[in-house]
């Protein structure tokens, strides 16, 4: 249910201009987004994505929760981070730094994590900690209930 109201505010977004231009405020109601990317450092910009709308969604207000997986937690080692520049944006290392600071949470698969040698200190430079499946069930839970003012 609330993936569908999400949807429908997805829908309105083409009108927003519209509105702001006929002087209406749009207020929504804050969200709970949970986001997961597999994308790595093969396709910078695929690999930004996630990071790019999760800082978008919080600075609009609403609470973004992330979980890595596959080859998208080795964006997690700072020196991929600043390697990994995506077309017309900055490096994931800047926008890594801002989600970082707007307290966005991130989790990178613990097994990945293990695999491709990813380690505490990798994680913590983002306030990043490692998931599991528990974790990932309880965000996708946790983003479909709705927020109440």
């Amino acid at each position: 249910m609330a993936r569908r109201s999400f949807l429908r505010q997805l829908a309105a977004l083409p009108f927003l201009g519209v509105a702001s231009s006929l002087g209406q405020s749009t207020t929504h109601k804050p969200l709970n987004i949970m986001m997961k990317s597999a994308w790595g450092s093969d396709d910078p910009t695929k690999a930004t994505f996630p990071f790019l709308h999760g800082l978008a969604l919080s600075e609009a207000g609403h609470s973004v929760q992330i979980f890595l997986l596959g080859e998208a937690v080795s964006l997690m080692r700072k020196s991929l981070a600043g390697a990994v520049v995506p077309v017309g944006w900055p490096p994931l290392e800047q926008t890594l730094t801002k989600v970082a600071e707007r307290h966005v949470q991130i989790y990178a698969c613990g097994a990945c994590s293990r695999a491709r040698s990813v380690v505490q200190a990798d994680l913590d430079q983002w306030g990043a900690k490692f998931g599991n499946p528990t974790i990932f069930v309880s965000l996708v839970e946790w983003a479909d209930r709705v927020i109440t003012e």
